[in-house]
């Protein structure tokens, strides 16, 4: 990763069963209003540039964030062939919620509240895991994300949530509206204009980490 001024990355592992580790980068500014969790989604890791971008966006907003991978070298193998560990939506919110565990272990994150920003399958992920931290998960960020995948929990989701999906990307527009209908706390939907699916187009990915930005500062306690 590029260096900012400032930017502290340090790597990071949770312990999960049967002895492994999930990796991860820690980034944690001098001041820390809170830390965002990245959840990723659908074969992404922590070396995805575009969560990347958006991390960096977050931590010159005063957010430590951390990336991390939710499977182990061995289950991103067997899952780049098989396409199924990305949808296993139960798997991913357990690795969140031991994620989510871990920051509120380390002495350095202890006393901050959380934000999850999940994408794609992750946001399923996050909002799951959401309702086992209601008092500690203050803010959830959604880009292109499945929430759909998560509809057996919506309505207990207390966490206030942001879902932002881009204005090409119709098929998710219409499962993010779905998703939206059934959340019962704090909430909004953005489409960023011109966007596809990955907000590869000019601006878009700006526009989504602004966006996700202002939602944090909002509802993450200073």
């Amino acid at each position: 990763m590029n260096t900012l001024p400032g930017w502290n990355e340090q790597t990071y592992q949770v312990p999960i069963a049967g002895g492994a580790k999930l990796e991860g980068f820690l980034n944690i500014p001098e001041h820390p209003r809170g830390v965002v969790l990245f959840v990723h989604g659908s074969g992404s890791n922590r070396y995805s540039p575009r969560n990347q971008f958006v991390a960096r966006v977050l931590y010159n907003a005063g957010m430590a964030t951390m990336l991390i991978d939710l499977l182990t070298v061995r289950e991103e193998e067997y899952d780049h062939y098989t396409g199924h560990l990305r949808f296993d939506i139960g798997l991913l919110s357990e690795r969140v919620a031991q994620a989510t565990h871990r920051l509120t272990q380390y002495s350095a994150t202890a006393d901050l509240k959380i934000g999850y920003f999940g994408a794609s399958t992750g946001a399923a992920a996050a909002l799951v895991a959401a309702t086992q931290y209601p008092q500690v998960v203050k803010a959830i960020v959604s880009r292109g994300g499945r929430p759909d995948l998560a509809k057996p929990y919506l309505d207990r989701v207390q966490s206030p949530t942001l879902l932002i999906v881009g204005e090409k990307d119709t098929e998710v527009i219409a499962l993010n509206r779905m998703a939206y209908s059934l959340l019962h706390c704090t909430k909004q939907i953005e489409i960023v204009p011109g966007a596809t699916h990955l907000f590869g187009e000019p601006g878009t990915l700006e526009k989504a980490a602004q966006l996700g930005s202002q939602w944090f500062v909002k509802y993450l306690p200073a």
